[in-house]
This record gives C-alpha cells, sequence and structure tokens, in this order.
C-alpha cells in the first residue's frame, strides 16, 4: 500500500513545488485511506469463521472469545477512525497553511508554524464541537416526564462515561461521513462513468492532434501579422486591438507549447506501449462499466426496498431482512459456496470505489461550489491540491462502508453465517431456495429472530448508530444514482479525449515543460 501511494503521488506531483511535509502527509493520509476501506472485507471475514456450515460455532469461538474478537475489530475501525479525525481537523489542515504562509512569506520558520496552527485552531474547534455534541446527545431519550434538569444532566453523564466516549467519536467520524457522501456524489458518481467510457473511446492520435496544433500555429501568426502591419507607417494601434494583439501572443505560446508536449509522446515508448495494448483497455472499460450499472441497479433496488418497506424517516430507513433482492445481494450467498470468492468480490468493489474516486477527482479537479481551486495533473499538481486530493478520499472513504451496505445489506450484517432453528424436537432449516435439507438457516438471506446465534459485524452497528444519519444516506443514495446517469450521458455525448488533457493550460509558464518530459523519455 505504501508503494503504491509513494508511486501515485510521485506521479501526480509537481517537481518544481514539492516539499517533503506534503509529499510525506498526502502519502500517509493515501494509506490510512486504503488500509481503513479493506478493514471492510476483514470483518465481515471474521463473524463468518467463527461458525461452522452446520450453523453451530467452532470450538474455539465461544462467548468469551467471539467478544474479544469483536471488540477487536471495533477498536481498530476506532483507531483508524481516529486517525483519520487527526488528519482531517489537524495535519493536513496545519500542513496546507503551513504550505500556504510559506508562499506568501519567506519569513522565519517560527512565524509560518505560528500562523498555520492559528488557522488550525478553527478546524480542531469544529472537531472540538463535533465531539462534544456526541458526547452529550443521549441516544435514548428518557421518559420520566418528572424527571428535573439535574438528573437529566447527569443521565448525560452516566452515558458518555459508560461509552468511553466511544459514541462522541462515532458521532464525529458520522459527521464526516455525510461530508463524504456529498464527496462520493459529486466525484465517486462521476467517475464511475467517466472512468469505463475514457478507455473505451480512448485518445485522439499525437500525430493528428500535431498536424492540428500546427495548422492552429500558422493561423494565429497569419492574424498576428495581418494587426501588426497596421502600425507599419508609425500609426498607434487601438485599444482593441492592442487587446487582441496580446491575447493572440498568449494563445501563440501555449500552442508552441502543446506542440513541444505532442512532440515527445509522438516519440516516447510508453505512447506505443499505450497503442498495444488498446484492445485490453476497451475490455477492462466494457467491464467496468457493466459493474458500474451492476451497481447502479443494485442501489436502486435496495433504496427501492427501503423506501416501500422500511420504518420511514425517524427510523433511518432501517430494514430487518431483504423484501427486494437486488443482482448484488443474490450473487454474494452463491459465490460463497466456493471460499473466497465472496471476500474477493466484496474487496474489489471496496477498491473499485477508490479507483473510480480518484478518476473523478483527477478528471474533475477540486471544486468549492462553482469555483474551481486546483487542477489534479501529471507532473504539475500542486502540493495544496494533492493534500485536498487525500482528504477528499479520506471522507470517501468513511462513506464506502455505507455504500457496500446499501448493496448488500444482510452480506454485510453477517457474511455467511448459518444459524439453527428448531421447532419442539425437530431441527430443520431452509437453503437459498427454500428447501427443507439440512439444520440450519441462512443469514444472509434471511434476517434470524434469534440473534445470540448471529454475531452482526462492527461496520452495521457502526453505521446505524444514529438515525438521522441513515436518513441521510439514504437520500444521498438517490442523489449518488442521478449524477452517475447524469455523467453517464454526459461521457458519452463528448469525444475523445486529447492526448494531453488538462496537461498544458494558458496560465502555464515555459519552465513547466521539463516537468512532463520526466514521464516521456
Amino acid at each position: 500500500i505504501l508503494i503504491f501511494c509513494w508511486v501515485y503521488v510521485r506521479k501526480y506531483q509537481s517537481r518544481r513545488e514539492s516539499e517533503v511535509i506534503s509529499t510525506i502527509t498526502a502519502i500517509f493520509a493515501l494509506a490510512v485511506a486504503l488500509i481503513t476501506s479493506a478493514l471492510l472485507p476483514v470483518d465481515i471475514f471474521l463473524v463468518s469463521y467463527m461458525k461452522n456450515q452446520n450453523g453451530t460455532f467452532k470450538v474455539w469461538a465461544d462467548a468469551n472469545v467471539s467478544r474479544q474478537i469483536e471488540d477487536t475489530v471495533l477498536y481498530g475501525y476506532y483507531t483508524l477512525y481516529s486517525i483519520i479525525l487527526f488528519c482531517v481537523f489537524l495535519w493536513i489542515p496545519f500542513v496546507y497553511f503551513y504550505y500556504e504562509e510559506k508562499e506568501d512569506d519567506d519569513g522565519n520558520t517560527c512565524s509560518q508554524v505560528k500562523t498555520a496552527l492559528k488557522y488550525t485552531l478553527g478546524f480542531i474547534t469544529i472537531c472540538a464541537v463535533l465531539l462534544l455534541i456526541g458526547a452529550f446527545v443521549p441516544l435514548d431519550i428518557p421518559n420520566k416526564k418528572n424527571s428535573t434538569e439535574w438528573e437529566k444532566v447527569k443521565l448525560l453523564f452516566e452515558e458518555f462515561g459508560s461509552s468511553h466516549g466511544l459514541t462522541a467519536l462515532s458521532f464525529s467520524i458520522s459527521s464526516l461521513t455525510v461530508i463524504g457522501m456529498l464527496a462520493a456524489i459529486t466525484y465517486t458518481a462521476y467517475g464511475m462513468s467517466a472512468l469505463p467510457l475514457n478507455l473505451i473511446k480512448g485518445t485522439t492520435s499525437a500525430s493528428y492532434e500535431r498536424l492540428e496544433n500546427t495548422e492552429d500555429i500558422e493561423e494565429v501568426e497569419q492574424h498576428l501579422l495581418r494587426i501588426k502591419s497596421k502600425c507599419r507607417d508609425g500609426r498607434p494601434l487601438s485599444s482593441r486591438d492592442r487587446r487582441t494583439l496580446q491575447q493572440l501572443e498568449e494563445r501563440l505560446r501555449t500552442l508552441r507549447r502543446r506542440g513541444r508536449h505532442l512532440e515527445s509522446i509522438e516519440k516516447s515508448w510508453w505512447t506505443k506501449f499505450c497503442e498495444a495494448i488498446r484492445p485490453l483497455k476497451i475490455v477492462w472499460g466494457v467491464f467496468f462499466i457493466i459493474v458500474a450499472l451492476l451497481f447502479t441497479v443494485s442501489l436502486f433496488l435496495s433504496n427501492l426496498d427501503k423506501a416501500l418497506h422500511s420504518a420511514g424517516f425517524d427510523s433511518g430507513f432501517i430494514i430487518l431482512g431483504t423484501n427486494l433482492t437486488n443482482p448484488l445481494n443474490m450473487l454474494l450467498p452463491v459465490l460463497q459456496r466456493v471460499f473466497p470468492l465472496d471476500y474477493i468480490l466484496i474487496t474489489t468493489i471496496v477498491m473499485y470505489f477508490i479507483f473510480t474516486s480518484m478518476a473523478g477527482i483527477r478528471n474533475m479537479g477540486i471544486w468549492f461550489f462553482w469555483i474551481r481551486l486546483y487542477k489534479i495533473r501529471r507532473g504539475k499538481t500542486r502540493p495544496q491540491a494533492l493534500l485536498f486530493l487525500c482528504m477528499i478520499l479520506l471522507l470517501i472513504v468513511l462513506h464506502t462502508s455505507y455504500m457496500i451496505y446499501s448493496l448488500a445489506p444482510q452480506y454485510v450484517m453477517y457474511g455467511s453465517q448459518k444459524y439453527l432453528v428448531q421447532w419442539g424436537v425437530i431441527v430443520a432449516t431452509y437453503n437459498q431456495l427454500g428447501n427443507i435439507f439440512r439444520p440450519l438457516l441462512d443469514v444472509s438471506i434471511l434476517f434470524p429472530f434469534n440473534l445470540d446465534q448471529c454475531i452482526v459485524t462492527r461496520t452495521y452497528l457502526f453505521l446505524h448508530k444514529f438515525w438521522f444519519f441513515s436518513a441521510a444516506y439514504y437520500f444521498g443514495n438517490w442523489a449518488f444514482i442521478a449524477v452517475f446517469l447524469i455523467g453517464l450521458v454526459v461521457s458519452c455525448c463528448k469525444g475523445k479525449k486529447s492526448v494531453i488533457e488538462g496537461e498544458v493550460d494558458d496560465d502555464d509558464s515555459d519552465m513547466s515543460d521539463d516537468e512532463l518530459s520526466v514521464y516521456y523519455h
């Protein structure tokens, strides 16, 4: 994971503006995001591994051992989530503002640290407020109408002490998960449509683009000559002609930079290699678009099931069991029969969300509402943009667990567990098709009535600690589906991308030409 994070950050990092602190921060934050996303398959595997195929617990999995395993997974979540809180509210903001101050002021380091801490204090205050709200807002409102104010305050402190502050951390993480949901709607939904279609359509030919670029250069040069010819007899140019002349000169510089980049790409071995594996890219693109459509259909059916059969908004649209099955929820129980196909699939799904999120951020850039803050460009990305990218990925990873739960709710809750059902002295069970044949029930198909026989994943308990967050995730899923469909239509209507898409801009300096040449020679 660390090697991948190092290669990814170095690939997009600007060589002229790279800093050791920002590079280490970006690599560490990206690694934390990937490690956290890998914890969900581990959680599902552990609760499934404690039971035999006949529905009984394994010999070593007694109550104490099971409890220890559950607590270990839970504390693993809280440890990684605490690190994410530290990164989002302290480390990344501090490094960002430290670097901003370093650009604005070349003074001493002490002054830069003080200024960065001053701005970071605002993020720390927000984190403290979230922790306090989560710690002192009880989940269960006391029913005693005649209770005094002191008794209510005492109840708050008792609940805070009994949970050891874990509820406060859970509330803070859930608040960040809502922000991650917005980031997933913006970037992941678009990346799921843009990534496969870009692979299928490919890019334009470097030689063809270079020919067009040469024609554009000749056209601009002729236009410049026509304007300059007006002042040959000593007459000054009008203000309109001067503005046009300045714009054309800037346009000419950009076209010449494009020509140099296109020439480098045309001669590079990497371009020839990409052309050789073009059929493989088309196959991967078709596979990814099928997977994206499978996810969207599964998410739609799961949300529709909640809309029709849940207890409504006040319960967070939580349902016990599955009334409308979806393709993914049907596929996972089938794959359970061959170990470890189901775990491979769930891990692939998690990684797919992460990489499509990266693709979405790379294609769209980093925006604040309608304002574009940064671009993610190969070899030319500023340190601040990399820090933003890693922070967005951290937030999206928090929301990934709920996305997977929405796609396969029963499987995320219980994995491949089975349990015994007894009527009188007869022990019988159903398989997935409803045929009585073995003394067990598949928990991933039917919600158990005896919860003591089955172990719920820590992920599920964490996701549904606060009903109002679950309600927000429910509406977020509908928005995710809508954005994906819009992005799919837009990606289909757009033509092929330029082979140097986003790598040459009008505001680039001529010195930036050397940065991209590293990748083409």
